[in-house]
């Protein structure tokens, strides 16, 4: 007799998530203050640390101390994110407490432990019921737009069920990343990769004779602004929580101010601040998380990186502005400017042509990881032709090579790759510097006599004209091939497939049907 046993392999335990964490609450900010001022070299050697030395001390120190006060704990964490209505303090205050009087009662089994674990539960049942009836209440009460209203009652009745597991890894999720980049740097010609147009980097008038070549270092009263003024944002490279930095800003703000001072007089971006995590984020809720091409990489980057950031961005804003060769039509990330500038400025030229019986034609232009394609040489050529010179040139260069990034995805963390090309998304800079990068693209467009808008990389072309005019695709396709064109030169991918084109005739009953090719593809 034979006997057949089949055993079922067992099911795979998903991977149990860890997160570190400090008891930041219990934190003296004084004690550790004036740690951190114990520890840290005399002002007089400090200040003759060069700018690599000194950042790696100064960061060094302010890890350490936390260390030594806060020691980082591990913990299991659920995959599932709290409910809104528990980021109360009342109801933390009262789960601890349950928690603790849970404990108590099962290592000592008596009646009275029993008790007032029953009566912590009882309390902390009625408390949550409470919040999260007033959460809903105030939720409701807010709710002008009826579709949101009736969409937040659906979701109570239907909550959505939870998203189907993912196999992604960091690995995977870097090398993905990674490769799309390649790949569209691989598309462009050895021809194409020698330099770019004449015309795209000519030097501009307004800065003939005009150069901005140096920086000027700035006092402690001008960096204690900068950190405290900024919003403390916090990544996993940052050596301490930044308000934490910001409460003992000005027992060390000597230090600070050296490292950024070091940095701006010796045209060197430190070294310890090329590094980046970028957390991977879907780039709309609707799609399947499973599939690695529906994410977009978020940069983080240090808090003191980002202080740097800003002080060049002023000093470097500054010189643009006066000598105008900021692009006029560019709303992004520029002040006084936002995407309602933008929308306002599209909106009232196509109302304006409408009333004065003109029809429009709308095109959205859609880039590829614009801002990680940009070609460093050609932008620092850019840069160079703006007036952009000597040590305020070598400090760009810096800041643009050697740097990489790793992914943070569940817990994990992919090897280190390193980046070609691009400016980091996550920065100050980076608007800035792609806005200057484009900023020859307004040429191409007002050449065929369309007008446009920028906001960061998102492009609207538009162009009124009489309903009788038949030319308008023709002019269409033409403008859409030189701006293909332009990007190709500039080493940016224009998507066509997601570039999209909107028509707003003059009267209801007008008909506008065009046909754009362009690169064997059809613009809807």
């Amino acid at each position: 007799m034979k006997l057949n046993v089949h055993i079922s392999n067992k099911p795979t335990a998903t991977p149990t998530i860890v997160s570190f964490r400090r008891n930041l609450r219990d934190l003296s900010a004084d004690q550790y203050s004036s740690l951190v001022t114990d520890n840290m070299p005399p002002p007089g050697s400090f200040s003759s640390l060069n700018v690599n030395d000194a950042t790696d001390t100064l960061c060094s120190t302010l890890s350490s101390c936390l260390d030594n006060l806060c020691p980082l704990t591990s913990r299991a964490i659920s995959s599932s994110k709290p409910q809104p209505w528990l980021k109360n303090d009342t109801l933390r205050e009262l789960r601890s407490k349950l928690r603790a009087a849970e404990r108590k009662w099962q290592k000592n089994k008596k009646q009275a432990d029993l008790k007032n674990y029953q009566l912590l539960l009882a309390s902390f049942s009625a408390n949550l019921t409470t919040a999260k009836a007033e959460f809903y209440h105030n939720k409701f009460c807010s709710l002008t737009d009826s579709r949101k209203l009736f969409a937040t009652f659906k979701s109570l009745l239907n909550p959505p069920p939870p998203p189907p597991a993912t196999c992604l890894t960091a690995e995977t999720l870097a090398s993905f990343f990674t490769g799309k980049v390649a790949a569209i740097s691989n598309q462009f010609t050895d021809a194409q990769c020698s330099s770019p147009t004449t015309s795209s980097t000519a030097r501009c008038p307004s800065t003939e004779g005009v150069a901005f070549s140096s920086f000027t270092p700035l006092t402690e009263n001008e960096t204690l602004a900068l950190l405290t003024r900024s919003r403390p944002t916090t990544c996993p490279l940052d050596p301490i929580p930044s308000n934490l930095l910001q409460t003992i800003a000005p027992a060390i703000i000597p230090a600070i101010t050296h490292t950024i001072n070091a940095s701006l007089t010796s045209g060197v971006f430190p070294t310890a601040f090329k590094q980046a995590h970028v957390t991977p984020l879907l780039k709309k809720p609707s799609l399947n998380p499973a599939q690695v091409d529906n994410y977009r990489p978020v940069s983080l980057l240090p808090f003191l990186s980002k202080t740097l950031e800003r002080a060049v961005l002023n000093q470097v804003s500054g010189f643009l502005s006066q000598n105008d060769l900021l692009d006029q039509n560019q709303s992004g990330f520029k002040k006084g400017h936002s995407t309602e500038t933008a929308l306002l400025s599209v909106t009232e030229a196509l109302k304006t042509a409408r009333a004065a019986g003109q029809s429009s034609v709308l095109i959205l232009l859609d880039l590829s990881a614009a801002f990680d394609t940009v070609n460093h040489d050609f932008l620092l050529t850019i840069l160079s032709n703006m007036g952009i010179a000597d040590n305020v040139l070598s400090w760009f260069r810096s800041y643009l090579t050697g740097r990489s990034f790793k992914v943070s995805w569940q817990g994990q963390l992919s090897s280190a790759r390193s980046l070609s090309t691009g400016v980091p998304q996550g920065s100050v800079l980076g608007p800035l510097l792609f806005s200057i990068y484009t900023t020859s693209l307004g040429q191409v467009v007002r050449s065929h006599g369309f007008s446009y808008h920028c906001f960061a990389d998102d492009t609207q072309l538009y162009l009124s004209f009489s309903p009788e005019d038949h030319s308008i695709s023709a002019r269409i396709s033409q403008c859409l091939s030189d701006i293909s064109s332009w990007m190709k030169e500039h080493h940016l991918q224009l998507n066509l497939s997601k570039t999209e084109l909107l028509v707003i005739p003059a009267k209801p009953f007008f008909q506008h049907n065009f046909s754009i090719s362009i690169d064997s593809l059809s613009l809807s």
